[in-house]
């Protein structure tokens, strides 16, 4: 089976303190430093995404700028 480009697994595992390790190429790909923020999104029927904080920083800014915007318009 080809791999789509830009599609990635990789495995991780849970240790005791309930941590895990993110892979060396994830770490690459994706920017990843230590100390970085990472948000961690959970939803029980689709599971966990990680986005990094930037990403989630951005979105959220703008969910905030269309609601900010929809509000005056309803004055």
């Amino acid at each position: 089976m080809k791999k789509p480009k830009g599609k990635y697994a990789w495995a991780a595992t849970v240790g005791e303190k309930g941590q895990i390790v993110i892979p060396k190429q994830a770490r690459e790909i994706f920017d990843i430093h230590p100390g970085d923020t990472l948000i961690l999104l959970g939803d029980e029927n689709r599971g966990l995404a990680i986005p990094p904080k930037s990403t989630f920083s951005q979105f959220a800014a703008a969910i905030f700028d269309t609601n900010t915007e929809e509000e005056e318009g309803d004055e």
